[in-house]
Parts: structure tokens; C-alpha cells; sequence
């Protein structure tokens, strides 16, 4: 059986807006091993995206650990969380947060550069990790010449270009039509299967969620299996 990646252990999380404090998380349990990907679906404000956020080492949980590995994420340790989750993780967003005056190929070596890597070699890394995902020959354009998909895409390269344990998606494809989503869906579990990383991806969309090996809900800040559902 292979070892988690990324394991979270009776994580909670409470926000106070306005005079009533409000729980976010309630002691969430969750493990997902290498190569596995699995999907987090559940209305909005079910908690989904601050699951992601914690076990991404983002925000600090009230209770409970997050796993790395066997590293117990540290968040006093800021030095030492940033340089493993670089090497660890990586992130893909409903909008890819590309930088604008930066190429494709500059936009995916970014997290190379951030380990000092030489820049020859970020850039091997990074034309590589763009000709994963289709666009070896859009690597010199400019986010704003290429379409959402594309963009998307170069998103996805960026957050594989580091070869991570996991990567964290939230809403991957919520700002993409349906064709194209699809696609940027397939690609996701494809390079899973080729590249043994582990995904775990929120979405609101189901059809999409039940191609991921492990399916969860949110529900009311804890997880649920779909046919634990009501």
C-alpha cells in the first residue's frame, strides 16, 4: 500500500465574523496516498477551500495536524515551510495567477528560480513541463495571447514543474467551458497516472468529481462519503 502524501488529523477551524464565532472545519480526518486523486465537492461555504488552504500549510489550523510526508507542518517554522512546500506541493487555482509580463516558460520556471535552481536548467524544466501539457510551442507568449484553457494549462505546468508529492486544486476548472474543462480535467488525471502524483481538487462539478479515485463532500465543515449523504 503506498504512503500518504498528505494526511490531515482531526483538523479544526473556526472564523468569528460578527459577534458569533463560526466552525469552519470540525475535526477533519484525511489521508491521501501517492499517485491517488481525489475530490472534495460540497456547496459554497461547506468548508472545501479552507481544507485546502490547511492542508496546503496556508492557514493554521485552531486543533489538529496536518502531515507532509512524515513532516507535522510547523507553521512557527516559516523558513522551513516555505522550502517543503516548494518541494511537496503544488497549487493550481480557479484562475490561474499567471504573472502578466512574464512569458509561459518564465511564468512555469518561477518556482525554480524561488530554489535558486540555474537558470538553464529551470528553463529545461520548465519547456519540459510545458510540452507535458501541450504547449511546448506556446512557451515565449504572454498569458494575455493565450486562451483560458491555455492559461490554465500553464497553471497546471507550473504547479508540476517542481515534480511534487501533491498537487492542490481549487476549482481548477470553474472559470473554463464545459469542452474545456473537460480537457484540463483529463490532462489532470493523465499526468497523474504518467507522474504518480497525488491531486486533490475541489469542485462543484459532480460528473468530474466521480472520475477521481476518491470521491468526499463537505458537508457543514466535515467530510462525508457520497453515499453517506441524505
Amino acid at each position: 500500500m503506498s504512503e500518504p502524501v498528505i494526511r490531515a488529523q482531526g483538523v479544526t477551524r473556526t472564523f468569528t465574523t460578527g459577534p458569533h464565532p463560526v466552525p469552519v472545519l470540525q475535526g477533519i480526518d484525511l489521508q491521501v496516498l501517492a499517485g491517488q486523486t481525489v475530490s472534495l465537492v460540497g456547496r459554497s461555504g461547506s468548508g472545501k477551500s479552507t481544507l485546502l488552504h490547511a492542508l496546503g500549510g496556508l492557514d493554521r489550523p485552531d486543533a489538529g495536524q496536518v502531515w507532509w510526508g512524515d513532516w507535522a507542518v510547523r507553521h512557527e517554522a516559516v523558513g522551513e515551510l516555505g522550502r517543503r512546500r516548494n518541494a511537496h506541493l503544488g497549487f493550481v487555482y480557479q484562475f490561474h495567477h499567471l504573472i502578466a509580463e512574464l512569458s509561459a516558460e518564465d511564468n512555469v520556471a518561477m518556482p525554480l528560480w524561488i530554489r535558486r535552481l540555474p537558470r538553464a536548467q529551470a528553463r529545461e524544466q520548465a519547456l519540459h513541463a510545458l510540452a507535458q501539457v501541450g504547449l511546448a510551442e506556446r512557451a515565449q507568449h504572454l498569458p494575455s495571447e493565450l486562451s483560458g484553457g491555455e492559461r490554465q494549462r500553464v497553471a497546471l505546468a507550473r504547479a508540476l514543474v517542481t515534480q511534487p508529492a501533491c498537487v492542490l486544486a481549487d476549482e481548477p476548472t470553474g472559470n473554463l467551458d464545459r469542452q474545456t474543462a473537460d480537457q484540463v480535467f483529463e490532462l489532470m488525471l493523465r499526468l497523474s497516472r504518467e507522474q504518480g502524483t497525488a491531486f486533490v481538487l475541489v469542485t462543484h462539478d459532480v460528473g468530474l468529481a466521480r472520475r477521481c479515485d476518491v470521491q468526499w463532500h463537505m458537508n457543514q465543515g466535515r467530510l462525508q462519503a457520497p453515499e453517506e449523504e441524505a
